[in-house]
């Protein structure tokens, strides 16, 4: 297997797909337990947006960053 970098292992399909399925999931779990009242009555801020978009944004990050951490890993050399 040929070492990847890690933007050219971020960048592939499989990680990005992962990583936008678990922010799909995680971060509207945290929008509804932070920002639910204000979705409810539609009272919704630029700054509530914002802050709703960086909500999404944390898990995506965190999960691409682990897949790709998680792929090196894989590719070093047994016994290292």
């Amino acid at each position: 297997m040929q070492n990847q970098s890690f933007l050219a292992i971020a960048r592939s399909k499989p990680v990005l797909r992962r990583a936008a399925v678990i922010a799909l999931i995680v971060g509207t779990l945290l929008a509804l337990i932070n920002h639910g009242d204000t979705l409810l009555t539609g009272t919704l801020s630029t700054a509530d947006i914002t802050k709703i978009l960086l909500t999404y944004l944390v898990p995506f990050s965190v999960s691409l960053v682990s897949s790709v951490l998680a792929v090196l890993e894989r590719q070093k050399p047994a016994g290292s």
